[in-house]
């Protein structure tokens, strides 16, 4: 957060601060949303951007924010995917923008 209280992500959390805080890692580094968040919003605020596009240099951020699109898949560490606009936040998790090596997950 800077010095007045903005995130440095695409998102501002202006209401609802004092929801207890949430720890996860996206692409390696610790990251903190507020319980109740969705995994996009988590992501948002600290980051200007989801991931990269597959179909040139943007970078995507979410485009129907409803699970509609696609738009919002990100990657478990494990190796299933979710879509990050309609996944509550939870404690420990361990995201990545981009599939991980072993992708598609195998069911044992």
């Amino acid at each position: 957060m800077s010095a007045a209280g903005f995130s440095t992500g695409r998102l501002v959390r202006l209401a609802e601060t004092a929801r207890a805080p949430v720890g996860f890692t996206f692409d390696g580094e610790a990251l903190t949303g507020l319980e109740g968040d969705t995994v996009l919003t988590a992501i948002l605020l600290s980051r200007g951007a989801l991931r990269a596009s597959e179909f040139g240099p943007e970078a995507r951020a979410g485009f129907c924010l409803m699970g509609a699109c696609q738009d919002c898949w990100v990657w478990q560490e494990e190796g299933p995917r979710l879509r990050a606009c309609s996944t509550p936040l939870a404690e420990g998790m361990r995201l990545l923008s981009a599939a991980p090596a072993q992708w598609p997950a195998r069911s044992a």
